[in-house]
């Protein structure tokens, strides 16, 4: 069946990937509106769901308002809208004139349906677009507005593109919120009727929540049930608005800005939303997270074929402490840890003794650093390491160089109290001469110094987000703010192709679609604690994969919790991402010296397991059972299981784990033991983990697959 189909008949599309389809049509009004979305249909199986349109419920319903393509504001819609638009007499409105289409080929296995449109007053052209893959469900959706007129527009709503669910008997509403060290906290709650909103004002992603949702009818679970997802590939402040209406639907529409602000629209310019990506999946949660991950490995994530090393940060180890010689003694042991990559954190620039001064003065202390990073940098690479350095281009101290120089650089009102957070201010990014300052202290500190690896961080929330000396600089700020941080984000990749960037915004502040596809992982939270990560790693990974998961093992007790647990079980929760280290080596005994290079060394014998491999979360987290997850190799010829437990209640069962996605009649051997186990005995009557006596105790198993004769 071909990826895109047309029928010029009913003026229908319909859009084809491995195992669904998606269904849309142009209405008798010229309005783009949604049939299908879910298991596969042959085109005339979708021209049967073409109906006369109905009879509004009463005289006092107009439009329905679930059922657009991409609502506007114009006519009798009472809906949320997905298109606002305000024109420069002050009116509003928009009304659908179709154009035409065109199917494209953007890339080898893509294919691109494009709608094109323009109101039917005023010179507004859009354009919608839907991309859909050889290899994955996942459907990408996008609008691109032009002003073709001579009087600017305010875009008051321009959201990316709205999803239609079925009729279901019930909704269910999956997404995260948390804050700052408890980010990503998964929440499964029945759907109101109305409009549930999930937003950001920060100008940053934020760790209040993230922009995407899962719905389902209320029975889905890890392996069954229907559930349809979608996720906005955008970095700043965003908006996503659930609808439930009375009448029995459901929809969603989500978008850049937040109430308050409009993406200004001036004549002959043109706006491209970031990608509203939806992917319906047939088997359960487990299986559209497993979609999510394989699709950002594969078509966001820039090298996440690649495997990612074990890294070390120092910031635990000395904070704003930093200097040469204690770098280097920190490095030879994270060396003889088996670490291959050394990052140095905060501290190593400027007057940046602590958090009240240096941000903005990105240049090595001499006194600490007397002939730069170079000797540093040198000697990290003689231990067979590579090296980091953390950043935070986008913030300022007061009390810097940079802001004594251009105290006009930084988002203000003019008049107005410049707010402090973390005694610090918002570079303004949305200004090019801001941005391509960034890129060029960037660019020559990376190529001057030998740098391998950043640590890109953005520690505060905007406030005072004013753009003085642009008539409309208050709303263009927050979507131009983004666009040039890709910008100079890309332009810095291209200068140094073997650059890796690590995005962090006070941990996991920043972390969407968008940053991935230009970035190589997400430092997903402060809070280290292996216990709190085990739920914030679960939220993390329904959408994103454990490719892009940086985790740390860390000291005890914890600074956030006072948990004490054992080193063992800290590294395999943090084993369960990107392996990294961030403890002071220097207080580590020879036995956790010893025991910790034994524990990397079983890392990197199954990280590719975790890299590349399928997720399956075989029980929740921190429950009364074990917490279990299961790393699967594309072709099922090996497994990596970890397990964790905080303690058992004694008298309590101890079920055997039912592991998933084996090769049936095959049989798998431990790695460590030897012993031979059937996939039927694995999968149909479950596991019996071998996870030691006491608290807080953990395991990992590395199951491989016999050959015929073995």
């Amino acid at each position: 069946m071909p990826p895109i189909s047309h029928s010029p008949d009913t003026a229908l599309w319909l859009l084809t990937t491995p195992h669904t389809s998606y269904a849309l049509r142009i209405d008798d009004t010229g309005a783009p509106c949604h049939l299908a979305w879910g298991a596969r249909l042959t085109l005339a199986e979708a021209e049967a769901l073409v109906t006369p349109a109905g009879r509004p419920a009463s005289s006092f319903e107009g439009r329905p308002p679930v059922g657009e393509e991409l609502p506007v504001d114009g006519g009798t819609r009472y809906g949320p809208p997905s298109l606002q638009v305000r024109h420069a007499d002050g009116s509003r409105g928009f009304a659908w004139q179709p154009l035409g289409h065109q199917v494209l080929r953007p890339a080898p296995g893509g294919h691109e349906l494009v709608l094109r449109f323009r109101d039917s007053l005023c010179p507004l052209y859009v354009s919608l677009h839907y991309l859909v893959r050889d290899d994955t469900d996942v459907i990408e959706r996008r609008t691109v507005l032009r002003n073709a007129g001579d009087e600017p527009l305010e875009l008051l709503r321009a959201d990316s593109a709205a999803w239609t669910l079925p009729p279901l008997h019930d909704y269910r509403l999956s997404h995260v919120t948390g804050q700052w060290s408890a980010e990503s906290q998964l929440r499964r709650d029945r759907l109101p009727y109305g409009e549930t909103v999930l937003t950001s004002r920060r100008g940053v992603t934020s760790h209040h929540a993230n922009p995407w949702v899962m719905l389902d009818a209320g029975d889905a679970t890890e392996d069954h049930g229907q559930v349809w997802s979608a996720a906005l590939a955008w970095s700043g402040s965003w908006r996503l608005t659930v609808q439930r209406t009375p009448d029995g639907r459901s929809g969603v529409t989500a978008g850049v800005g937040h109430e308050g602000t409009c993406v200004p629209l001036a004549p002959g310019e043109e706006f491209t939303t970031p990608a509203f990506a939806g992917l319906y999946a047939a088997d359960g949660f487990g299986a559209a997270s497993r979609a999510w991950h394989a699709y950002t490995r594969t078509h966001v994530m820039p090298h996440a074929r690649e495997t990612a090393p074990v890294l070390y940060n120092s910031w635990e180890a000395t904070g704003f402490d930093v200097d040469e010689a204690s770098q280097k003694a920190l490095a030879e042991r994270a060396a003889a840890l088996g670490v291959e990559l050394y990052v140095v954190d905060d501290g190593w620039f400027g007057a940046r003794r602590s958090d009240r001064a240096g941000l903005g003065d990105w240049t090595p202390a001499p006194e600490r650093f007397p002939a730069g990073l170079g000797p540093l940098a040198d000697a990290v690479h003689r231990l067979g390491m590579r090296f980091g350095i953390w950043v935070e281009p986008e913030m300022v101290n007061p009390d810097s160089d940079l802001y004594r120089a251009h105290p006009d650089w930084v988002l203000h009102v003019p008049g107005r109290r410049r707010t402090e957070l973390r005694n610090q201010l918002v570079l303004n990014f949305a200004r090019d001469d801001v941005a391509d300052w960034a890129h060029d202290w960037l660019t020559r500190l990376v190529a001057d110094h030998g740098i391998d690896f950043l640590k890109w961080d953005m520690n505060r929330a905007f406030g005072e987000a004013g753009w003085p000396g642009r008539h409309d600089g208050n709303d263009r700020l927050w979507t131009r703010y983004v666009t040039n941080l890709y910008d100079v984000i890309d332009r810095l990749r291209a200068d140094h192709p073997p650059l890796r960037i690590e995005t962090c915004s006070g941990g996991g502040g920043r972390v969407d679609l968008g940053i991935l596809a230009r970035t190589d992982q997400a430092w997903v939270s402060d809070n280290t604690d292996a216990v709190d990560r085990l739920a914030i790693q679960h939220g993390f990974g329904q959408i994103y994969p454990p490719r892009a998961m940086s985790a740390w093992v860390t000291d005890v007790p914890h600074q956030l919790t006072g948990h004490s647990v054992p080193l063992r079980f800290r590294f395999h929760s943090a084993m369960s991402g990107l392996l990294g280290i961030g403890g002071d080596l220097t207080r580590w005994s020879e036995e956790e010296l010893a025991e910790g290079a034994a524990l990397v060394a079983e890392y990197k014998r199954v990280r590719h397991l975790v890299q590349r491999g399928d997720l399956y979360r075989l029980t929740e987290p921190l429950g009364d059972e074990p917490t279990v997850v299961q790393y699967l190799a594309p072709d099922a010829g090996e497994l990596l299981v970890l397990a964790w437990r905080r303690g058992p209640r004694h008298g309590s069962p101890r079920i055997p784990v039912r592991l998933r996605g084996l090769t049936p009649g095959a049989r798998y051997r431990d790695a460590g033991t030897g012993v031979v186990h059937h996939a039927t005995h694995l999968t149909a009557y479950g596991l019996s983990l071998d996870l030691p006596a006491g608290d807080w105790t953990s395991t990992a198993l590395h199951l491989v697959r016999l050959g015929p004769g073995e």
